[in-house]
């Protein structure tokens, strides 16, 4: 796996945001996993990962707080998440993924962005077949035969596995994630690194004139409030 891991992941195309939208795609994120399955991280697994992200992103400590006690308090707005899928220049394909609290302004936002990019919206899973849900995970303090006989007996399947310079790195089910992170914890490894995303299958190379549509396709999607992630097929250069 090694560098073609490394490529994966960079090439996934999931947007990065400035750091106000960082922090509010983070705080939604934290507000609605804290509500949904309890503000103790000890005890919701799930906040307790994506707080560890968000620390890793920098997210302030103050808007990790912030949310969290906004769950406990029921004070917050109530967010549904939604993914939009469609067509951009040269065929491409996009998922993007938001948390709204105004659903007609948040479809009428992302349309716009398709439409002034000669890009069009389309039904659910028309892109997403294209794509594989994945977790990529490293972890060290643990060997790669160890590491897969811990998950094999916790009844979690691996894509890959891979051992270099004493990292372990495993590419499996992104939905998993959190079970993979729970299993190998219990057994003392250290998780360096856990994300997961919807990764292409096949890659579209670009030419000048879809490629300047594609780049502003994504400054307008990326100047959407309620927009947490956006994945697509466009063939990079790295």
């Amino acid at each position: 796996m090694g560098r073609k891991f490394e490529v994966r992941k960079a090439s996934m195309a999931k947007t990065m945001l400035h750091k106000s939208k960082l922090y509010s795609r983070y705080g939604k994120e934290i507000y609605m996993v804290a509500k949904t399955g309890g503000a103790n991280p000890d005890a919701n697994l799930s906040l307790k990962h994506l707080i560890e992200r968000a620390k890793k992103a920098q997210v302030p400590t103050d808007v990790i707080k912030r949310n969290i006690q906004k769950a406990e308090k029921g004070i917050g707005e109530d967010f549904v998440a939604i993914r939009y899928e469609g067509f951009g220049p040269g065929g491409i394909g996009i998922i993007v993924d938001t948390l709204t609290d105004n659903v007609n302004r948040t479809v009428s936002e992302v349309r716009n962005c398709f439409t002034k990019t000669q890009s069009k919206l389309g039904v659910s899973g028309s892109v997403e077949h294209g794509y594989r849900h994945l977790s990529h995970i490293s972890v060290k303090g643990m060997d790669e035969e160890t590491v897969f006989e811990t998950l094999l007996m916790s009844d979690l399947d691996i894509n890959e596995i891979e051992e270099e310079n004493g990292i372990v790195e495993i590419e499996a089910n992104g939905y998993d994630i959190s079970k993979i992170q729970k299993a190998l914890e219990d057994e003392g490894a250290e998780i360096i690194d856990a994300e997961k995303g919807w990764y292409p299958l096949d890659y579209i190379e670009l030419d000048s004139e879809n490629k300047g549509l594609f780049d502003k396709f994504m400054e307008l999607i990326n100047d959407v409030e309620d927009v947490q992630e956006v994945f697509h097929n466009v063939k990079t250069t790295d």
